[in-house]
């Protein structure tokens, strides 16, 4: 948590899902190996979006971030021109097909296509923690007075790893089940300064534990052409890996002598692995901080786990949908392999959606 005198905020956000819906039963019926695989009983998730492979959809990684920057202009006081920084955080990077871009950065070519010739832009890659850790280092550039405005932007084609698990899983216990359970979208957010407590980023703190760091790999498919998501879900789910956010964030409290019941938050959004991950982590935080979580706000059950988009598609859905109120106090809590974990406070009362 940083003492600076100037904030950030939430100013607009954006997002972008493929039409196609793909129920889990749908999925289910592509594994080859592994017939009637329980898997909307084990992760929560019914169904989740699908790109479109057609060129002139638009829906590879670059397209689905195109979509959500422009949504979040189009919710925004600002355009393109305004923009001092364009930050690109998505994991999977297709464009044209299945060319997977390192260079140019996805960054240079969306700040290109917005308009915002002479912002900063640059790529960065967290893992699933991508997002977050785009508005942490934009929410720093600007409480340093570096800059005035920005975007951070993520399009997650991941579905791409679930067709690989149909096509090699062998069991239940496969290190691919995880990939079944993932589902494509995109989102963008603005920030500006914030001059209204009522209006702001609070804090955002990070850290990785690299301990767990072997536990979910994503890499090219050793098996077949693809890429490939490898996730130890036994491991992941222990008590050690799971107290690592309560532990962390309060730790991060007690420096500022307060705890988390001090925060009265209205809500929080865990990482949207799947529903059984989002209550284990909602108790673990309850039992280490000795007071009951807010409100859990979810998306999996329709989204499944879009990646580092998650946190921000389920505020989209929720403030959209009417079933959280602007003007309240939001927890984010990351969870991405690294391990990465940490907290986002903000309170979010004039965001456009």
């Amino acid at each position: 948590m940083t003492s600076d005198a100037g904030y950030s905020r939430f100013e607009a956000l954006g997002a972008y899902l493929p039409p196609t819906i793909q129920s889990t039963p749908e999925l289910v019926a592509t594994v080859v190996n592994v017939p009637d695989v329980p898997l909307e009983r084990i992760t929560g998730v019914r169904e989740r979006r699908v790109y479109d492979p057609r060129p002139e959809a638009g829906e590879d990684s670059y397209g689905l971030a195109l979509k959500a920057a422009r949504n979040a202009l189009t919710n925004s006081r600002y355009d393109g021109a305004d923009l001092d920084v364009v930050i690109s955080v998505s994991i999977t990077r297709f464009k044209d097909g299945d060319d997977f871009y390192f260079e140019p950065s996805f960054a240079g070519l969306l700040a290109k296509e917005l308009g915002a010739r002479r912002a900063i832009h640059f790529d960065l890659s967290n893992a699933c923690a991508g997002m977050m850790s785009g508005v942490y280092l934009l929410d720093r550039m600007i409480r340093a007075g570096m800059v005035r405005t920005g975007l951070v932007v993520s399009g997650e084609q991941c579905t791409r790893v679930a067709q690989t698990a149909a096509r090699e899983m062998a069991d239940s216990y496969d290190a691919q089940f995880a990939s079944l359970s993932v589902g494509d979208s995109a989102v963008a957010v603005v920030l500006d300064r914030s001059v209204d407590e009522a209006d702001r980023i609070h804090y955002v703190d990070l850290t990785t534990s690299s301990e767990f760091s072997h536990l979910c790999l994503g890499m090219p498919s050793d098996r077949s052409e693809g890429i490939a998501l490898y996730t130890d879900n036994k491991k992941m789910h222990k008590e050690d890996r799971l107290r690592l956010w309560p532990s962390f964030h309060g730790d991060q409290l007690a420096k500022q002598s307060r705890t988390f019941a001090d925060e009265a938050f209205d809500y929080v959004i865990q990482h949207q692995v799947g529903t059984r991950f989002v209550e284990f982590m909602n108790a673990t935080g309850a039992k280490e901080f000795g007071t009951d979580t807010p409100e859990s706000l979810t998306g999996c059950e329709v989204f499944g786990n879009t990646a580092t988009t998650s946190h921000f598609l389920v505020l989209h859905k929720h403030l959209t949908e009417g079933t959280a109120r602007q003007g309240a106090k939001f927890l984010m809590v990351p969870a991405a392999s690294g391990i990465v974990v940490g907290a986002l406070s903000a309170t979010i009362t004039n965001l456009g959606v």
